[in-house]
């Protein structure tokens, strides 16, 4: 079987190479859980999927994410999300990913919405952290809203600073063509240029969804390896469990709840590492 959950059992058989490895990509993933591992495209990792999906379905996409501080790095192009479309990512019939899973033996468009999942290091001096996290840690409104929400800041200081109105009908349409990233994403070909413009959307995590700030979170403590999901309501937590007990021994870890200061409570499973 292939899951999230056993691919956090492989970190935690390996996670006294965490403070080895120098970047994080480095590490010695198991590579029979993985469909295909990339650098520099997302997803970098994505867990092979399961042909009984009874319980466990698999393809959940990873991304890597690796810092020198308690800080979790930028996102740069992708926004973080909970879930995403296998063909926004598979674009092509050239797409390496799309060969990578192919040569894994999945049927790839048979699961079209992929859990994401964050692997986030934090280094500080001597002292490491490991998060396996969920995307609603970092996706707490649509990626829709924060797009078109940004957007409206910059158009209320431009029509400010010109002393200019516009109608909101007209701002509210404006500010709905840039809502999705793909709209302006693009690489742009203006006539007589001699130079191409394409527009990149770098997030950076805030403080409050920043799972490695020990002022914000503090039980994620120094030196350990921690499973991060969404739990609001005990049948979640009953799930997790469940789901869990069926690939790893419970009693190694330390298993609490967090508050999220925007989305509610998120169970954790830590170890030491």
């Amino acid at each position: 079987m292939y899951s999230i959950y056993h691919f956090f059992h492989s970190l935690v058989q390996q996670k006294h190479l965490f403070k080895k490895a120098k970047k994080l990509d480095q590490f010695p993933f198991n590579k029979k859980l993985l469909s295909c591992k990339n650098e520099g495209v997302f997803p970098d990792l994505a867990i092979r999927l399961n042909k009984d999906r009874k319980i466990f379905t698999g393809g959940e996409l990873i991304e890597l994410k690796d810092s020198d501080s308690y800080t979790v790095s930028s996102f740069n192009s992708t926004i973080p999300s909970r879930s995403k479309k296998i063909e926004d990512i598979i674009t092509g019939e050239n797409s390496i990913i799309k060969q990578q899973m192919e040569e894994a033996g999945n049927d790839i468009f048979s699961l079209p919405v992929r859990d994401v999942y964050y692997l986030v290091r934090g280094r500080k001096k001597t002292h490491t952290k490991i998060c396996l996290v969920y995307g609603s840690f970092f996706e707490t409104i649509s990626i829709e809203n924060l797009i078109s929400e940004s957007f409206s800041q910059v158009l209320e200081e431009r029509l400010k600073e010109s002393g200019k109105e516009v109608s909101e009908e007209f701002k509210q349409t404006l500010l709905s063509i840039f809502s999705q990233q793909e709209n302006f994403s693009k690489v742009r070909n203006v006539e007589k240029a001699s130079v191409k413009l394409r527009f990149r959307i770098m997030t950076e995590v805030k403080a409050e969804g920043n799972i490695l700030n020990p002022k914000k979170y503090p039980e994620i403590k120094d030196d350990t390896l921690n499973f991060v999901l969404p739990c609001h309501n005990e049948k979640e937590e009953k799930e997790i469990l469940n789901k869990a007990g069926l690939v790893f021994e419970l009693g190694q870890f330390n298993i609490f709840k967090i508050k999220h200061h925007f989305n509610g409570y998120f169970l954790v499973l830590q170890a030491s590492l």
